[in-house]
């Protein structure tokens, strides 16, 4: 035991080597800010005068005449109003007639008569087309006179169901308006009942 001890005492603690690693560094890559892409100018089509559209006759009349903006304490329908609405109506009404008069100019220049059948289908459906748009659009100028009829006889504005005003927001988009909005939507609704 004695020896043992003598064995004991004499070892040295043992100095564990730490051998230091190298930290590994850790590469972070920045990110690049994104780069923009050029902006793509937007090509424009050429739109042939045959396929206009209602829509966009009415765009091409709201782009000429601003939409009218209400003074403080304005009283509706005052004649400045009146005036206002007269002039979108004019102008709407010139614009549908310069349609339709290219209509009927179109009509009789393309008049000519095809051999192969399928040709002449085709251009019978386009002027039957034509012709169906050009139908509305005379409806539509109908419209446009009893509306300026309604404005000299002063009851333009006001609505035919129920009496209350229709709006200016309402008449800027649709002229020729005769109901107020929530009566056309009642009569839409009822109108999709009956039609099931």
């Amino acid at each position: 035991m004695a020896v043992k001890k003598a064995i004991k005492t004499k070892k040295k603690p043992i100095k564990k080597i730490q051998t230091k690693k190298a930290a590994a560094k850790k590469i972070v890559a920045k990110k690049a800010p994104p780069k923009k892409a050029p902006a793509n100018k937007a090509k424009t089509k050429k739109v042939s005068p045959k396929k206009v559209t209602k829509i966009s006759s009415v765009a091409n009349n709201k782009s000429k005449i601003a939409p009218y903006k209400v003074k403080k304490n304005e009283k509706y329908m005052s004649a400045a109003m009146k005036r206002h609405f007269i002039a979108v109506l004019l102008l709407w009404k010139e614009h549908l007639k310069e349609e339709m008069q290219k209509t009927f100019v179109h009509l009789r220049t393309k008049g000519e008569t095809y051999a192969d059948p399928v040709d002449r289908a085709s251009q019978e459906e386009e002027f039957a087309f034509e012709l169906r748009t050009r139908d509305r659009e005379r409806k539509l100028i109908n419209k446009i006179g009893v509306s300026v009829e309604q404005i000299k006889q002063d009851d333009y504005g006001w609505c035919e169901s129920c009496g209350d005003e229709i709006g200016i927001k309402r008449l800027e988009a649709r002229p020729t308006a005769t109901h107020c909005i929530h009566c056309k939507t009642l009569d839409e609704i009822k109108e999709k009942q009956l039609s099931g």
